[in-house]
């Protein structure tokens, strides 16, 4: 976790009742995003570079539909090859193993944004 300095009190001298409200509005703000305001489990937390530690999500291994859709005609009827029907399904694999990937990775995300 990143480690920020405290910050200061706001003058109360020589300070005008309009830019005291400003200081004070900046300040609150900041430690709100840092997480030093005493909110209950950081409620209003930023995010800061490094903090995400979620990698990217792999090549994705389908990039096209090796089907072609050819086959056979049987009574009127077009039926798929064995070896198309095979590539049917080795695609429908690759592009199931895609979106597990992607869904891994998208809830590693969440979770650490949860944090």
């Amino acid at each position: 976790m990143a480690r920020f300095s405290a910050l200061p009190a706001l003058p109360q001298s020589n300070i005008t009742a309009t830019e005291l409200a400003i200081l004070g509005a900046l300040k609150e703000n900041v430690e709100l995003l840092i997480g030093t305001r005493g909110e209950p489990d950081n409620a209003s937390r930023a995010l800061i570079k490094g903090q995400v530690i979620v990698g990217v999500a792999p090549e994705q291994t389908m990039t096209r539909v090796s089907a072609t859709g050819s086959g056979f005609t049987i009574s009127g009827t077009q039926v798929a090859g064995l070896e198309d029907f095979s590539r049917l399904i080795s695609d429908v694999q690759k592009l199931a193993n895609d979106v597990a990937y992607i869904r891994a990775t998208l809830n590693a995300l969440i979770q650490q944004l949860k944090v």
